[in-house]
């Protein structure tokens, strides 16, 4: 998967980040790119009741992060003969410090274990859901329980061409970059590569409550069009991959497609329940230019639903909200 330049992988000093490490440290050997190993801790509180004859605030964080830093280094020890892996001890939320580290540094992807929401069936916690929404470059969130080689690959593509024309060009172009990464991450893995594309004939639901006056015939015949009209669509972007993979690594690929009938944020994650999917591929927004608008609310849906690793990626142009102003 030769992809990345400059890479950032985010650890916790327990066994849960084992794998996203060793994840980490192949890919910057397969694409000769620069490695960072980070670890956040969270500020010592200005106000901590600590006798000043004892240590001050500053210095209790100083020796923290020293000592952490220690840790990282035999950490990453095992690689460092193979690889120059630099490290560093970001203190702060981490979200926030991870998307700083991201700007001053121009990494093009943050590949970290993730911080599963005990309470719910979801691969998402809170700072990664954040990192979702925010950070301008490709996040890869990977489960613990993430096999060390990926079987099932899920890419979630949208290609309703029904929206505005300034839209059209930049969903184009995400759908494009989700398809390129899964194809890319499943001729590294020899994994199986699914698409899917979820549809839904818009008033339906009106129609079939008696709000209109129609018969069963023509309702059948306009849910009918609307499916032949995603399934050109459908098939219109995949003869793009055609055309850009080559023909013989499409038909190498044999990726099958899936056109679900129903809401997006529930057949894409039954889906990937369906067949077993080691991590899903997706888009986290196809709009431009809206203040504010940094995830779509069917992509945090069907985020909070899935249950495998994920790979997001931010469309062309995406500007994140955090700067550098500190």
């Amino acid at each position: 998967m030769q992809r990345f330049k400059n890479i950032i992988c985010v650890v916790t000093l327990d066994p849960s980040s084992s794998a996203t490490l060793e994840r980490a440290v192949v890919l910057a050997n397969n694409n000769q790119a620069q490695l960072t190993v980070v670890e956040v801790i969270e500020k010592i509180p200005a106000n901590i009741n600590i006798p000043a004859s004892i240590l001050s605030p500053d210095k209790i964080e100083a020796t923290i992060v020293t000592e952490h830093l220690k840790e990282l280094t035999a950490l990453v020890a095992r690689w460092r003969d193979d690889i120059d892996i630099k490290i560093k001890v970001l203190v702060g939320t981490p979200f926030l410090e991870v998307i700083y580290e991201v700007l001053r540094n121009d990494y093009d992807l943050v590949i970290k274990a993730a911080e599963s929401d005990t309470r719910l069936k979801s691969v998402v916690g809170s700072n990664d859901m954040h990192l979702l929404r925010k950070c301008p470059c490709l996040v890869w969130l990977i489960k613990s329980e993430s096999p060390k080689s990926y079987r099932r690959i899920l890419a979630a593509i949208d290609v309703d061409e029904q929206v505005p024309a300034e839209e059209l060009e930049a969903k184009r172009l995400l759908t494009h970059k989700v398809l390129d990464m899964a194809s890319s991450l499943a001729m590294s893995e020899f994994a199986e590569l699914h698409i899917v594309h979820a549809w839904e004939a818009l008033g339906e639901r009106e129609l079939r409550s008696g709000f209109l006056t129609v018969s069963e015939q023509e309702l059948r015949a306009y849910i009918e069009k609307v499916k032949e009209q995603h399934s050109l669509s459908l098939n219109k972007v995949m003869e793009e991959v055609v055309s850009k993979l080559g023909r013989n690594t499409f038909e190498y690929l044999n990726p099958q497609s899936h056109l679900l009938k129903g809401q997006a944020h529930k057949e894409i994650p039954a889906l990937a329940d369906k067949i077993e999917a080691d991590i899903v591929v997706m888009g986290t927004v196809a709009r431009s230019g809206i203040s504010g608008f940094f995830m779509g609310n069917t992509a945090e849906t069907i985020l909070n639903r899935i249950d495998c690793s994920v790979l997001a990626v931010k469309p062309p142009g995406f500007v994140t909200p955090v700067t550098l102003d500190k």
